[in-house]
């Protein structure tokens, strides 16, 4: 695909993938892209998944054809995005592998070999020209490996971004950017927010008139939008006042709450509830929404003197992801020795600026009037 006169998108789309990383679902599959800059000097930037590249070194030949690249630009080893760097050496044997010094470290563990006759190694601010075209490299650490590079090629204004800005999957699948880009990110990306601010100051200086990321679409237009939501995301504000209702419940009893509580939040005025059964769910989604929304009511039942594995589950995605900045609300249930909210709020003590509602709702086996009546007011509470 092209998309500047001599910049040309030549990965791959995955359509047989379900679980990417081993652990989030990916009903419409996954991208893995790469790019080609046909100047003077050729530059191919990142590779593709193992299982491809047979369809990526034909994705080369398709615009260089007998043509040789000078340069392998690795931004990102993870291996979904350099499992071939071996396989084109060995087509490519001339060209030039250019990356920073932990990502050639990375190079030796992943394939027995740095590539020392062929490296270029670069760093913050250093510069490689094409000829017409000349990209300036960006160190990211931690966005979302500590080797991560970025690059900005100044004459078309575009920013290959790595795996930032980045979204679960195809590029021709037909859907909306934000949601998938935002599970990705907080499933991936998220515990890294101080890094991704640091990326973004970085980033402010530069004209950028396209990101070219390692997944999903090019983005041209309203590109503010999408920045301005990784400043969100990486900053850990709300994005949309709403709440989000992450539950357990053994046998229904729990979850009976829940839904009188999602009734009461909508007859409240409250329009933007999501509701998520923890053990049936797709957890990222859960993780997703407790990001999105300013408010999460955690709703679970007291288990071996704890909380419910899903629930307990559910709270380590969010701590391990610097969880803050949030209204929380807690609905216990238990039939001899209520333990969830003790627990709950134990798991969440190291999380910042946690305001927990003055209501709670305290279960003990089935939901009586006064559980009720505790529902409604937590639901005026939630609602102010």
């Amino acid at each position: 695909m092209k998309i500047t006169d001599k910049i040309f998108q030549i990965g791959v789309n995955d359509y047989n993938i379900d679980l990417f990383e081993g652990q989030y679902h990916v009903e419409n599959g996954m991208a893995y892209n790469s790019y080609i800059i046909h100047d003077e000097k050729i530059a191919v930037l990142d590779t593709v998944d193992k299982n491809f590249g047979d369809e990526w070194l034909g994705n080369i030949k398709s615009v260089l054809g007998e043509k040789q690249p000078d340069y392998l630009i690795v931004h990102h080893m993870e291996p979904d995005h350099a499992s071939n760097i071996d396989r084109f050496t060995k087509e490519y044997p001339s060209a030039k592998i250019v990356s920073n010094s932990k990502s050639f470290l990375m190079m030796k563990q992943f394939f027995g070999s740095d590539y020392i006759n062929n490296q270029i190694v670069v760093g913050e601010g250093d510069a490689l020209s094409l000829g017409e075209h000349e990209l300036t490299f960006i160190t990211a650490p931690m966005v979302h490996w500590p080797e991560v590079i970025l690059s900005y090629e100044k004459t078309t204004k575009t920013l290959f971004s790595a795996d930032a800005f980045g979204k679960f999957g195809t590029r021709d699948t037909d859907e909306e950017w934000d949601c998938e880009a935002r599970r990705y990110y907080f499933g991936i990306v998220g515990k890294y927010g101080a890094q991704v601010q640091t990326l973004l100051k970085k980033a402010a200086n530069l004209e950028i008139e396209r990101i070219c990321p390692l997944h999903g679409p090019v983005l041209t237009e309203n590109l503010s939008h999408y920045i301005n939501l990784y400043n969100t995301w990486s900053s850990y504000e709300p994005e949309t006042k709403g709440v989000a209702i992450c539950y357990t419940s053994v046998y229904g009893n729990t979850e009976k709450a829940v839904r009188l509580l999602e009734k009461e939040l909508l007859n409240n005025g409250c329009e933007k509830v999501s509701v998520s059964n923890l053990a049936r769910c797709d957890m990222a989604e859960a993780v997703e929404d407790a990001f999105r929304y300013d408010r999460l009511v955690l709703a679970t039942t007291t288990y071996n003197g704890g909380i419910f594995p899903f629930m307990n589950e559910f709270i380590h995605h969010l701590t391990e992801r610097n969880f803050q900045n949030r209204t929380v609300a807690i609905i216990e249930n238990g039939s001899w020795a209520l333990m969830a909210e003790k627990t709950v709020k134990s798991m969440l003590e190291k999380s910042k600026n946690i305001n927990y509602t003055e209501c709670g709702v305290h279960i003990k086996s089935a939901v009586s009037d006064e559980n009720s009546a505790e529902i409604a007011e937590l639901a005026k509470e939630l609602c102010k």
